[in-house]
């Protein structure tokens, strides 16, 4: 057995134990060989809407109005669909359940009862592109991606980080991926 990546292994088996037991994160597993991943667990999203007392419709309409807001078609640049997403993150959105019903405000995120959030973890996430990437841990809020980490080793420069971590944003890479949704 090579002992080459074993450091990196073991240090990032730390990482996922300290999320786990320390702050109380779900493990949603290695998601190496996972097909379809996305920035987005749209059903874990469902789920937690669903436990905000949410119907189905509203749901539905809150998923695709956050679909719609994270696409970048045409016009639509990176920048914009991330300020977009941010402000849908930030400040609700306003769904109205059928016509002539009174428009709701739904949260992604419960800004005022922390608590109350989905908190979990995947690691090794392989997102496919005309370059495949696998970040190495990614953090999941109410199914929404809120962070990614990318382990290095003491011995490879801050610099290289921050390159690796522009380079994903760029269209050959990851873009679709990066911090916004995605269907």
């Amino acid at each position: 057995m090579s002992v080459v990546g074993q450091k990196e292994i073991l240090t990032q088996q730390c990482v996922v134990e300290f999320f786990q037991d320390a702050l109380g994160y779900a493990y949603l597993g290695d998601w190496q060989g996972r097909q379809y991943n996305s920035n987005m667990e749209t059903s874990k999203l469902a789920m937690w809407l669903a436990g905000q007392e949410h119907d189905d419709t509203v749901i539905d309409k809150t998923l695709y109005a956050l679909h719609k807001a994270a696409g970048i078609s045409g016009s639509t640049a990176l920048y914009d669909a991330n300020r977009e997403v941010y402000s849908l993150l930030r400040y609700g959105m306003k769904v109205q359940p059928a016509p002539g019903k009174q428009r709701v405000t739904v949260w992604l995120i419960d800004w005022a009862n922390p608590a109350a959030n989905h908190f979990a973890i995947a690691e090794e996430v392989t997102i496919a592109g005309e370059n495949n990437k696998r970040p190495d841990i990614l953090i999941y809020v109410n199914g929404i991606t809120f962070g990614v980490l990318e382990l290095k080793r003491s011995t490879v420069s801050v610099a290289e980080g921050i390159r690796q971590n522009i380079d994903s944003q760029k269209k050959e890479f990851i873009r679709p991926f990066s911090p916004r949704c995605n269907s």
